[in-house]
């Protein structure tokens, strides 16, 4: 009997504070938020070093599309979090995980050196009834969440913006399933396309949104969505491409070389993105750019960026995407890129597809291993080195040379016949890759595969190949097939 008493006064001493980790874990959204949302603009300066956030606009705009069921992100894949506090209580009503175009700066030769920038940046979040404390923190290198920034919001403000949506944009309902707060809503936004080009704008729409539901799990799942087109005529074709020398006046400002790397294809105009997006109810937005060049993007919570005509365009929007939707990181890493640590060494990345392997006998996919594989897999990587390695040394010699004569002015038959040799090239080395990892032992199995994250040692992936990985009509590996699962699941449930 006295056991029991003790046990009974240790529940009401301890029930406070189970109640509160049950609320932080399951909000009820009609009690803090309306059906609407606040979209909430910032400036993220700073460099290597030093990073620093400050308040610009507040946004009253439209439906609130995220889920309303689970307000506390449940995967936090993301380097930096946004956490909302309700003010009155203290508790914890909503958070969602994100990762930045200033988190990928941060990482580059010129943050290193000191130099700071500045971007901007935008959370969205259900439109709160009462004053809020919005937080936002950073991960540092070991992965742990730090707060760099907080403020009082007022709901009610007089400053708060309740502009209508920009006139003169033009939205396409392409697929309606449900209520916004119950499906994924996804925003294509048309990028470089002058309203001379909406016919193929429209044919473009067309074109994605078959190769989006010819991929699983899009495919069986295609109940779950709602698809949108917004098109704001550019004043030119196409978009910047400052290593070749040319500018273009566009919608959403678009740009190859984004942070020194030449296929790298983002917009920096964070406000004009935002503005242009405000028009649909989203969550993940995919800009599609009008131009046959190879390039594109994909930051997580953040958008995709893909270009419509290059040979490769179904596996650039599939990929871009899993980045953008799913917070999938690249499995790559034989190609150049801007990054320096962008994982660093000995600290278990966040993202669901690639480990540090640091605890071999718990792996982070081991439900999905194959059966008595090992662990590290040995695989054909020394031989997929040297011939991939080797043509990633020609193509960036190519990539220059277009560049130079671009810029130089060279006659536009010698620039074509070389951008020719080099898309040949690309198609060649695709099917290679793909007939050789085809015919490995491994083709289709699921492991602990070395070379992952623009590391060619120290980190792993869990498939010989995967859209993820390489180039080519494939699908995602079991691994990123459960995560995009996992999050078709969360923002439609």
């Amino acid at each position: 009997m006295k056991k029991i008493n003790i046990l009974l006064l240790a529940l009401l001493i301890l029930s406070p504070f189970l109640l509160a980790f049950g609320n932080q874990a399951k909000v009820d959204f009609n009690r803090f938020f309306l059906d609407r949302t606040m979209r909430i603009d910032y400036y993220h300066l700073g460099d290597n070093q030093q990073e620093v956030i400050a308040l610009d606009k507040i946004y009253d705009q439209g439906l609130w599309a995220g889920p309303v069921k689970t307000l506390i992100d449940p995967f936090m894949r993301g380097r930096y979090c946004a956490r909302v506090y309700d003010q009155a209580t203290g508790q914890l009503i909503f958070a969602r995980a994100f990762d930045s175009l200033f988190g990928e700066y941060k990482t580059t030769d010129e943050a290193l050196k000191g130099i700071k920038r500045t971007f901007q940046e935008t959370v969205l979040i259900p439109y709160p009834k009462q004053k809020i404390s919005l937080a936002i923190e950073v991960r540092d290198k070991n992965n742990n969440f730090h707060q760099i920034f907080s403020q009082e919001i007022d709901p009610a403000s007089i400053f708060i913006v309740k502009e209508k949506p920009e006139p003169g944009v033009k939205v396409f309902e392409l697929l309606k399933s449900g209520p916004p707060a119950q499906k994924v809503d996804l925003a294509f936004l048309a990028e470089g396309y002058t309203a001379a080009e909406e016919g193929k704008l429209k044919q473009d729409l067309d074109k994605f949104v078959a190769v989006f539901f010819s991929q699983e799990p899009y495919k069986s799942l295609k109940n779950k969505f709602n698809i949108y087109g917004v098109f704001k005529p550019s004043a030119e074709s196409g978009c910047d491409e400052p290593g070749y020398g040319q500018f273009k006046q566009t919608a959403l400002g678009c740009s190859f070389d984004s942070l020194g790397s030449d296929r790298y294809l983002l917009t920096d105009d964070n406000r004009r993105l935002r503005d242009l997006a405000s028009n649909v109810p989203y969550d993940a937005l995919m800009i599609m750019v009008n131009h046959n060049r190879y390039g594109g993007g994909g930051i997580y919570n953040l958008y995709c960026t893909f270009t419509t005509d290059n040979q490769w365009f179904a596996y650039l929007m599939l990929h871009e995407l899993g980045h953008s939707f799913t917070g999938l990181a690249d499995e790559y890493y034989t190609s150049q890129v801007a990054y320096n640590e962008f994982y660093p060494r000995g600290i278990e990345p966040v993202e669901p597809n690639i480990t540090a392997l640091l605890n071999p006998k718990d792996v982070k996919w081991k439900k999905l291993l194959t059966p008595g594989i090992a662990v590290p897999t040995p695989w054909e990587k020394e031989e997929f080195d040297r011939f991939d390695l080797a043509y990633q040394k020609v193509r960036q010699e190519l990539n220059e040379r277009i560049a130079r004569m671009k810029r130089e002015g060279a006659p536009k038959d010698e620039v074509t016949k070389l951008e020719t040799e080099s898309e040949k090239l690309s198609l060649e080395q695709g099917r290679k890759v793909e007939e050789f990892l085809a015919r490995s032992k491994y083709a289709g199995k699921v492991g602990v595969f070395e070379g992952a994250g623009y590391a060619s040692t120290g980190l792993y992936r869990p498939a010989v190949d995967c859209i993820m990985f390489t180039k080519g009509a494939k699908p995602y590996c079991p691994v990123c097939l459960e995560a995009v699962k996992q999050m078709i699941k969360f923002y439609s449930d």
